[in-house]
């Protein structure tokens, strides 16, 4: 994996980005890939916050995997910043050889790096797979998640 390089995305990195996104059944049915516009202004809100980083994986120049990580300081926990890992995906051609590992491994020392005492996640309940694989990276199932749709 010495030819992998993880950066924050660019505008021109939407669009695989995206293919991402909406490459899985729960994906597929809330992604747009044929239509950029609400990704692209998305983008540019996440591009003027400094407390969120959209990384992406790059191999031979081409994307294969993505992560968004948002960086939040609070009160509780004694004033402790915990991290936000959301939206982990890796392309078709890449899953099962570490990139995941690799990606997650990065959004966690970047955690570090941004004095954060805690790392989360969420993923949805029929994801059983990336349950084991996040618990095999040392995350443990210790909350019930709620979603309002607005």
């Amino acid at each position: 994996m010495s030819d992998l390089d993880i950066r924050p995305a660019v505008l021109d990195d939407i669009p695989a980005i995206v293919a991402m996104l909406a490459d899985d059944p729960l994906g597929a049915q809330r992604e747009s890939p044929d239509d950029l516009a609400p990704y692209t202004a998305a983008f540019e809100r996440l591009s003027q916050d400094p407390n969120q980083i959209q990384a992406v994986a790059v191999r031979s120049d081409q994307v294969v995997g993505t992560l968004q990580l948002t960086i939040v300081p609070g009160l509780s926990r004694r004033g402790s910043t915990r991290s936000i890992i959301e939206g982990v995906r890796i392309h078709a051609d890449e899953r099962g050889l570490g990139l995941g590992t690799r990606l997650i491994e990065w959004a966690i020392d970047e955690s570090r790096r941004q004095n954060c005492q805690l790392v989360q996640l969420t993923s949805d309940t029929s994801r059983t797979e990336a349950h084991r694989f996040y618990e095999r990276l040392g995350f443990e199932a210790s909350h019930a998640g709620f979603k309002l749709l607005l």
